[in-house]
Parts: structure tokens; sequence; C-alpha cells
């Protein structure tokens, strides 16, 4: 699937949302320790950059070089281009030992992996029992009434033929994905939790989050524009029928988090 980023890296980079703190204080405070973070399918490094603030060190891998290229660079950030299947050797070697790490995060990539397989190199990685996976993604924006239905008939009929079957995880907050690990000891489940995550936008900016989409690449490779003149129309017209340019769009952000226990 990373190949459906490759070419809007940049249009990813600065179309998607940002992460909300209130999410990494949750996710630190359940970490016993923070001292190593694994952050999976990094893409341009949205989450490893906040992650560097609350661990000492975070090790961030995708399988774009291009999405990497864009990513966000600080001191203890070290950021790697792993294959899609890593064998144990390349674990050891572009991630970490075994029983290593604090803490992973798949931040809105974890419905494109073999799960099986990953969870597997999550077990390795992380310190028993009390080492922490937290994955999340978010579901669709909201703006306003106007703006949200025409969204909905873009996001379901216009797009809809193009997504990957893999959403429907997305669509459905997590809730149904496979995840194997115990609840964090004081929570009484693994999840999802609710988060909001907010970024100003022009209807530009909008327009660079809708480019952004695997549906929207998927349909660009087949010949089909979704962001015709008609439809940039009606956007337009509803996003300016209030007078205000720049608009707050919410992303509700949906968390599974729990610890790896005994696991081997």
């Amino acid at each position: 699937m990373a190949d459906l980023f490759i070419k809007q890296a940049k249009q990813y980079s600065e179309g998607r949302p940002s992460y909300p703190q209130q999410l990494f204080d949750f996710i630190a405070s359940n970490t016993p320790s923070h001292d190593l973070a694994w952050d999976v399918g990094t893409g341009t490094g949205q989450a490893a950059k906040s992650l560097a603030n609350y661990y000492k060190n975070v090790i961030a891998t995708d399988t774009s070089p291009k999405q990497l290229e864009f990513a966000a660079k600080l001191p203890n950030i070290t950021y790697r281009c792993t294959s899609a299947t890593m064998s144990a050797d390349e674990l050891r070697e572009k991630v970490g030992s075994e029983s290593s790490f604090d803490l992973v995060t798949i931040a809105q990539a974890m419905h494109w992996f073999d799960l099986p397989t990953f969870y597997q190199q999550v077990k390795c990685v992380l310190k028993k029992p009390d080492g922490v996976i937290a994955a999340w993604c978010y579901t669709t924006p909201e703006v306003n009434p106007s703006v949200d239905s025409l969204f909905q008939i873009f996001y379901n009929v216009g797009a809809g033929p193009y997504w990957e079957p893999a959403r429907k995880l997305v669509e459905q907050k997590y809730e149904t994905i496979d995840f194997p690990f115990e609840p964090i000891d004081g929570l009484e489940h693994n999840g999802p939790f609710r988060f909001n995550s907010e970024k100003v936008m022009d209807l530009e900016g909008y327009f660079t989050y809708l480019r952004s989409w695997s549906a929207y690449q998927t349909a660009k490779e087949k010949g089909v524009e979704l962001l015709t003149d008609s439809v940039v129309e009606d956007f337009t017209r509803a996003w300016n029928e209030d007078g205000q340019l720049q608009k707050i769009v919410t992303y509700p952000v949906y968390l599974r988090i729990g610890k790896v226990g005994s696991s081997i």
C-alpha cells in the first residue's frame, strides 16, 4: 500500500492533521518508562515528532523513502526505511533487539498491515510485561453542516469505489480490528478511546487533504479526477457561505491501547 502514498507525499505532509497533545499525554502516562519508542508506518513523521517530546529516543520506520523525505528531523528520532515484510534479521538491524521498547505506536496505518506477522514483531520487541502498543486512526473531518453534507457524498459516492477494503476498519473506529493485547492496569478495556484533533484550514488546505487520500491516488491512476470543476464549485460555495475563509476542522481520533503482558 505504500505505493499509493509515494506520488502525493508532499500533499500528505501538508494536508494531514497533527494529533492532539492529550493523546500523547494519555499514552505516555500508561508506559512505565520512557526510554525507547518505535513508530511504525511513520509516513512523514507526524506522530514521531510528538513522541520525541516524551521518549528519549524514537525509531520511526516506513516502507516509503519518499514519505520519509518530508519527515520532521529531530536529534532523538532515527528514521529507517524497511521492507514491507521484515525478516527477524531486518527487525533486529533496523528496529531493535528483543524486549527493548517501552512503546510501539501506529498512527493511521495499522489497517494496511499483515497483522499476525506484525503482532509477532510487536510482541518480540516490547518489554515484558508492561510494554505498550498504541494504535489509532482518525475518521472523517467535521467542518459545518453544509461542507460536511457535500463531504459525505464525495467520500461515499465519488471516492467510494476507490477505497481499499481495509478502509472499513477505519470507518469502524478500529473497534473490529484484531487487537490481542491486555488492558493496561487501571483501564477497564483497550478502547477505542476518543480524542479530537483540530486543524485550522482554508479551502485549498482542505482540498490538499482530499488529494492526500489513497482513494484519490487510485482514482487518478485510473484516469479519474474526483475533484472535478463542479465538485470544486460546490465545495467552494458551501465553504464560503458564512464568509469565513479559514475554519476549524475537527478530526475524531480513536485509540486502541494495551500491554504486551507475558507474550513470547
